[in-house]
């Protein structure tokens, strides 16, 4: 049974960041009033703006803080006037490792009167869900350099994958294809043929877990380049892919382009027993900073998957179905500046139909 009030910590980060969570926190409001839940919101600064003032990323007491919350809402985060990596290692990956968000939920569903580039494919053909393991293979940090900057530099980074990592990841994929009620599959994307260690692991607990818990789930194996490939050519295959996290970086930003872009597509970062963390999957987009331009529906999906998994599933539902009726009826487009409308009014026109 949901709860009726819920700790929410908004951490609208960098460029348009804030901009376009101010919209998710929007509609999120009046989805609260509709359905008689309470948020209670609390805002961080961290971000780029932030490192450049204090240089820090984030105060070691934050990761504590934040494990009081219900969730977690993400804006976006990167800065122009920051070195890559410090930001996202420093805030999005310390969030996922720390916090333990093993899971990242990227559901890919076109949305109706939202362009594709797949050629004579609709709304029908693109709706499934792919299961990212999120905190470990090659992100891990494993490895090193050897004689750096010599001719004779040697640079390693291994994929790391342990039982329990690869178990608990597959476990939560074959309950939520369960749960999701559709095709009843699950396709485990790897490669076995080349890496023959980690994804020997996957495949074996996949078939074992599979056989002995979850008999009623059909289970499929695509090499990933082979999963590309049918991304493409058949999306109407899928039902919920469940892959490591390398190839789910990879894959789930191929998916993101075929339902209509960074500006439609949300992820959650999930822990099931702790707090987890919903962002719109495009970065921070700093050129159009300020200009009201920008496209909040990513963020306001991401607040849309918040609430579906703190249990608010009605509410969860009318946010989708708002979205749609704006991508079907409203906007010119997805792309900045294109829109028809700006940030704040499309916000507008989600919040009015979840209004009811």
């Amino acid at each position: 049974m949901s709860k009726q009030s819920y700790r929410i910590a908004v951490i609208g980060g960098d460029g348009t960041g804030p901009e376009c969570t101010a919209e998710a926190v929007k509609v999120l409001k009046v989805a609260a009033k509709r359905f008689n839940f309470k948020l209670d919101l609390t805002d961080f600064d961290f971000g780029g703006a932030r490192y450049l003032r204090t240089h820090e990323v984030i105060p070691d007491s934050a990761v504590d803080e934040l494990r009081k919350f219900d969730s977690i809402l993400l804006g976006a985060i990167g800065h122009p006037d920051v070195k890559p990596g410090i930001l996202e290692k420093g805030i999005l990956l310390r969030l996922r490792f720390d916090l333990d968000q093993y899971i990242n939920l990227r559901p890919v569903k076109l949305y109706p009167g939202v362009e594709t580039p797949l050629r004579n494919k609709g709304p029908a053909d693109i709706d499934y869900v792919v299961v990212r393991e999120n905190t470990g293979d090659l992100y891990t940090g494993a490895g090193g350099f050897s004689m750096k900057g010599t001719p004779h530099e040697v640079a390693i980074q291994t994929s790391v994958y342990s039982y329990h990592q690869v178990a608990r990841a597959l476990r939560y994929a074959f309950e939520y294809t369960r749960a999701r009620g559709r095709k009843k599959t699950l396709a485990l994307c790897g490669k076995t043929n080349v890496l023959t260690f980690v994804y020997d692991l996957w495949e074996r607990v996949f078939h074992e877990m599979g056989a002995k818990e979850f008999p009623d789930i059909k289970r499929e194996y695509y090499h990933v380049d082979a999963t590309c490939m049918w991304m493409v050519k058949n999306p109407e295959w899928f039902d919920v892919i469940v892959t490591g996290n390398m190839f789910g970086d990879i894959i789930t930003d191929l998916g993101a382009i075929t339902q209509g872009g960074m500006g439609i597509a949300a992820g959650g970062n999930i822990n099931p027993e702790g707090v987890s963390m919903f962002e719109p999957i495009g970065g921070s987009a700093p050129k159009y900073t300020g200009q009201g331009v920008i496209n909040p529906l990513a963020a306001v999906c991401a607040g849309m998957m918040m609430l579906d998994t703190l249990g608010q599933k009605q509410a969860a539902q009318t946010i989708e179905q708002a979205v749609m009726d704006v991508t079907a009826h409203k906007l010119k487009s997805l792309a900045a500046g294109k829109m028809g409308y700006s940030t704040s009014q499309v916000g507008d026109l989600v919040a009015e139909r979840v209004a009811g």
